[in-house]
């Protein structure tokens, strides 16, 4: 006998029932005066609900395991002159609808943990082999985000404020944008390959049919700086500082089928304690927020409040000062620090920034790419500034790349 708390009584309120709270005791007996209706949820689930009038109690139990027939029952004191099976039925009807609520939040939960690791698994294993199977990884990645960018800006809510580019367009930036991490990854730097792109996609807007807008034009190159230009760094970090972490205890000790000590690299050390940092950041700015969380941090994002966001600052920075420790990479403390509050503050306003787009677009997710997690740009927001400035830090702050 497992019994489900998590079911809401206050769904029932406005019924002429007495629905008071949850109990989650183990089920007692019921009267033989109590009215007892059946309903068929699912194929492997039956609703069996029971009105009796001697405790004032709603418990949700459920029998059996799946794949087993389940049968949850709920038991609830009804008023002695509204016992009838009409207001049962209505009750019976937002039981079935809160258990189909629940069962779907721990569906959609499953799916978010199994399909989480699985991606931080395979991303973790792309970002250790570099080169041009990190670059081409990469390069899919910038396309399906580039992909759901223009679809965003496409959407009724952003629409019926401005003219967004033609099709056409949007499919030639989504290739450029997937072709910059290559073009980066062949010849080492990126300002050609931007400047052009720009000149394509006016040139392209400008001699289409019809009157062309400064907001198409506008929202395009956006797309191309936004999901092309900025991701690229990741690329530069990555496999453009080449210079060896000689302090680097792991690098000692790594298989020379794999490219031993010479693998890894300043790029590698550094991509590595980026997403790392970012991925504290997000965990403890959230089980902050919900902990502690009171004083919203802006309009643009309801949910995230000063609260959670201090207490993820400070898991950046210890995430970072901690593995600099592990890869004896950056040298000083202070270098270290400063990493961590550099990523932080590009986590924090590339998800900003991908929040105000969803929110103009009047979606809550920006496509449907990952079960559970949303679209790529959901998942990868909090990235597209980080890199560029993890990269300008270590190529301008750093001495000898901080080695």
């Amino acid at each position: 006998m497992a019994t489900i708390s998590y079911l809401d009584a206050d769904r029932f309120k406005h019924l002429p029932l007495s629905l008071p709270s949850l109990c989650t005791c183990p089920c007692r007996p019921v009267s033989s005066q109590s009215l007892i209706l059946h309903r068929r949820c699912s194929k492997l689930t039956h609703i069996r609900l029971v009105f009796t009038r001697r405790k004032p109690v709603l418990r949700f139990s459920q029998n059996g395991f799946l794949p087993h027939r389940r049968v949850i029952t709920a038991v609830a004191q009804a008023e002695p002159d509204r016992l009838d099976e009409g207001n049962a039925e209505k009750v019976l009807g937002y039981t079935e609808d809160v258990i189909l609520e629940s069962q779907q939040k721990v569906s959609q939960l499953k799916n978010r943990i199994i399909f989480g690791l699985g991606i931080g698994l395979a991303a973790g294993g792309v970002v250790l082999a570099g080169g041009w199977v990190f670059t081409v990884a990469f390069a899919a990645a910038v396309f399906a985000g580039a992909r759901e960018y223009f679809e965003l800006v496409r959407s009724r809510g952003i629409t019926e404020g401005m003219t967004p580019p033609p099709r056409y367009v949007s499919r030639v930036c989504s290739i450029i944008c997937a072709l910059m991490p290559m073009f980066i990854m062949y010849r080492g730097h990126i300002d050609v390959s931007v400047t052009s792109a720009a000149f394509v996609v006016a040139t392209a807007l400008l001699l289409q049919r019809g009157n062309p807008r400064f907001a198409q034009l506008s929202s395009a190159i956006f797309g191309l700086f936004y999901c092309g230009y900025l991701p690229c760094f990741w690329v530069k970090l990555r496999c453009g500082l080449a210079a060896p972490a000689l302090n680097t205890r792991i690098g000692a000790t790594w298989p020379i089928f794999l490219g031993g000590q010479a693998h890894w690299t300043v790029g590698l050390v550094a991509t590595l304690i980026s997403i790392s940092s970012i991925i504290a950041a997000d965990t403890f700015a959230f089980l902050g927020g919900k902990t502690f969380g009171r004083t919203p941090l802006t309009s643009i994002s309801p949910k995230k409040t000063w609260e959670g966001t201090i207490i993820g600052f400070c898991g950046c920075i210890l995430t970072s000062v901690i593995l600099s420790k592990v890869f004896s990479w950056p040298a000083s403390l202070f270098s270290a620090m400063a990493f961590g509050v550099l990523n932080f503050f590009g986590s924090v306003f590339g998800d900003l920034t991908e929040s105000m787009i969803k929110r103009d677009a009047g979606v809550k997710d920006s496509g449907s790419l990952i079960p559970g997690h949303g679209g790529i740009l959901d998942r990868v927001d909090s990235y597209v500034f980080t890199g560029a400035l993890a990269y300008s830090f270590i190529k301008t702050f750093l001495p000898l790349y901080g080695v």
